[in-house]
């Protein structure tokens, strides 16, 4: 047997670290002979998104940024399978390259985490929120327009680090990357979606390979969590339908009701938090697709052409 395998690209945060170790120990689970020493190797590659740190993701390029020069190594063969965050992938992919499976979704909703307020709610006037997420700033200004917020760039500990330094009042992190770090136990609170509607796809982890890789992806079908496949699905055709990108603050949640359908929230806003459109669509879960393009083209068509023209934050990060 030449050793390795598979060789599974990922990002160096030690969060992109967690969840490519979650898919090594997922594929050796399910296959004896990924289980054998040597026969998974994690590769780490370096991104434009992980190297600029000067700037917001909106300001430098967005998604791709996350995802570019791990592509470039899958396509040049120095990596076979690719692991990331689904809500920092791009809509639409190059055409060599799929998303084979979808891990079970962690718990999709933000957190909020302060030593000033134990809900944003609470928050005095005039608090400055730090938070690198362009629908965050959005949501949070139109819930609160009478807060300040400041771009926060850096992994869950260079945030929370900042957050107890005095930089901020207040930060929001994905509840799914603080419980995968093992960081649950800062948590202030909760939002809820009709607080805060999450990121697209947020909390799920998916897998990539190239199209033409048969051997990777039938060793990668048996990882694919069905529901969570279903959920982000509908959601991602929703960000298609709306040309979503770190640019446009989107935000939609699907999930399980009743047997077999499913139930999509969503909602764009403007990123001065001044306008809010929102919808919802439930159907079969064999509609998920159907149900997310046709909630985003209502939601195009209600938001108008110019909806997101407003300059976005471009300060420097604390």
């Amino acid at each position: 047997m030449t050793l390795p395998l598979l060789r599974i690209g990922t990002r160096g945060s030690p969060l992109a670290l967690i969840q490519a170790e979650e898919v090594r120990a997922r594929l050796a689970a399910a296959h004896p002979e990924l289980a054998e020493p040597g026969a998974l190797e994690i590769v780490v590659i370096r991104t434009t998104g992980d190297a600029v740190r000067d700037r917001t993701l909106s300001v430098i390029g967005g998604k791709g940024l996350f995802t570019k020069e791990i592509e470039e190594a899958m396509y040049d063969g120095a990596i076979d399978l690719a692991v990331h965050s689904l809500k920092d992938v791009p809509t639409v992919l190059p055409d060599e390259f799929e998303l084979i499976c979808n891990l079970p979704r962690e718990d999709p909703r933000d957190a909020f985490l302060s030593p000033k307020a134990k809900t944003l709610a609470e928050l005095p006037a005039g608090s400055v929120v730090g938070t690198a997420s362009l629908r965050r700033q959005a949501l949070v200004l139109h819930m609160r327009p009478d807060l300040k917020v400041q771009p926060l760039r850096g992994n869950v500990d260079t945030r929370m680090a900042k957050l107890d330094a005095g930089a901020m009042d207040a930060t929001l992190l994905a509840v799914s990357g603080l419980k995968r770090f093992g960081k649950a136990g800062r948590i202030t609170s909760i939002l809820s979606p009709e607080e805060m509607m999450p990121a697209v796809a947020q909390g799920a982890i998916s897998v990539e390979a190239r199209k033409d890789d048969e051997r990777t992806r039938t060793w990668l079908a048996a990882l694919d969590h069905a529901a969570t496949t279903i959920q982000v699905t509908a959601e991602r055709a929703l960000l298609a339908a709306l040309d979503g990108s770190c640019k446009t603050p989107i935000a939609a949640l699907a999930e399980p009701v009743g047997t077999g359908e499913i139930l999509l929230r969503a909602l764009v806003v403007r990123p001065d938090g001044t306008e809010l459109h929102e919808t919802r669509r439930q159907g079969a879960l064999a509609d998920a697709v159907r149900l997310g393009a046709d909630a985003g083209a209502e939601l195009k068509s209600r938001a108008g052409p110019n909806f997101f023209d407003i300059p976005i934050q471009s300060g420097k990060p604390v």
